[in-house]
């Protein structure tokens, strides 16, 4: 059988009519870059998160440029963010010349541990940027609480996350002082090609960050401050608005996915429980577990972007699953603070006063299974069987 990481021909193929005749409605309007689709798309994630502002932007990885910009993050600024995560969350403040400070993960949840970010303050903290990681909000009671504590922005990183939902029913993206969002293919709400968007609650922010999505020129050819070249194709928001619709019935049937995965790892005897931060067995799996309920009480709260489980001999267990058709995949392997690129920080003092362990510990260990929403129980269960096959 093949079980592929992700199949997004499965989903193209569902909606087929309805995208075909948009993406010709565009060509035929050959209107490409921003404009009426734009603004619909826009209006329709402020409708979907509850944000007051957002626009639409070239990548994910240009949200978090543009919202750093937009803070004036300069040169020198230190800027916190998990050392577990996506290499844009510090490459962007990188590339401003400001300091990415990294600190350790929660054992849990991946996300960020605030505990670790109130150490790692100093008089050139700017801001904080926790990471929605997998599809589960960061503690941001926590983090809003130390941000305001310090004055410090918050800019939520959730490119993996769009349509969670937090404990107190808001929407990631829409707590700290800007959110980030990425369409990229594989996200939940992927697009044909790259793109995101950042949303606020801030009128005058929002107005900021739309002139810097064209190089910060206001009028046109009038710049009172540097941009970027940050826009959205009209394509790709044509696309996103068909599938936003679908968003939330396939986040559903992703938790679904991910509760049909614990049911049989546990009847199978591979794992105990949810949430184990160590191996009480090398012949067990560790599971992931959704910390926060959603607004019924009854679920707990997590798109799953991924499926992360945690085993001993990883590695095999990939060249196994491979070998079986099964897709699978390592997010992350190498996490910031072994980046040969950041060696250059890690002459910092604060680094010899603290440790990684958790996002070591998730890096050696983790590894993502298929959860995309057109899976099978029929897929799932032989994804389990060959587990079970290869821990015996």
């Amino acid at each position: 059988m093949n079980v592929p990481l992700l199949d997004l021909k499965a989903q193209y193929k569902s909606l087929k009519k309805e995208i075909d005749e948009t993406l010709i409605r565009v060509a035929e309007s050959q209107y490409f870059i921003l404009g009426p689709d734009v603004d619909r798309l826009e209006a329709d994630i402020c409708d979907y998160t509850g944000a007051k502002r957002a626009i639409g932007v070239s990548s994910g990885t240009d949200a978090l440029l543009l919202a750093l910009m937009a803070l004036d993050i300069r040169p020198g600024d230190e800027v916190i963010v998990p050392t577990y995560s996506f290499f844009a969350t510090a490459g962007v403040v990188a590339r401003l010349n400001a300091i990415p400070v990294f600190v350790d993960s929660d054992p849990v949840t991946f996300n960020i541990d605030p505990k670790q970010v109130e150490l790692a303050i100093t008089e050139k903290t700017k801001a904080i940027v926790p990471v929605h990681l997998y599809g589960q909000s960061a503690d941001m009671d926590e983090i809003m609480a130390i941000s305001k504590k310090h004055n410090l922005f918050v800019v939520e990183d959730g490119a993996q996350a769009i349509g969670v939902e937090y404990k107190d029913g808001r929407q990631v993206g829409t707590i700290g002082t800007i959110g980030c969002f990425s369409f990229f293919p594989s996200k939940n709400l992927g697009g044909f090609g790259d793109g995101g968007v950042v949303t606020t609650m801030d009128e005058q922010l929002a107005e900021k960050l739309k002139i810097m999505r064209v190089h910060g020129g206001h009028p046109k050819y009038y710049h009172k401050m540097i941009g970027g070249n940050f826009r959205l194709d009209a394509l790709q928001a044509a696309v996103l608005s068909v599938k936003l619709p679908h968003l939330n019935s396939w986040s559903a049937k992703r938790r679904e996915n991910a509760e049909l995965y614990t049911k049989l790892f546990v009847e199978l005897g591979l794992a105990e429980k949810t949430g184990l931060t160590e191996f009480d067995n090398y012949n067990k799996v560790l599971l992931p577990k959704a910390v926060y309920k959603d607004t019924t009480g009854l679920n707990n709260y997590h798109i799953y972007n991924q499926f992360i489980i945690r085993v001993e001999k990883r590695d095999e267990l990939i060249n196994h699953l491979r070998q079986k058709s099964i897709g699978c995949e390592i997010y992350y392997p190498v996490p910031f603070h072994k980046q040969e690129c950041f060696n250059y920080l890690m002459e910092n003092p604060f680094y010899k006063k603290i440790n990684f362990a958790n996002a070591d510990f998730a890096a050696e260990h983790s590894l993502a299974l298929p959860i995309y929403p057109e899976l099978t129980e029929e897929q799932i269960r032989y994804v389990v069987n060959s587990i079970k096959e290869f821990i015996g």
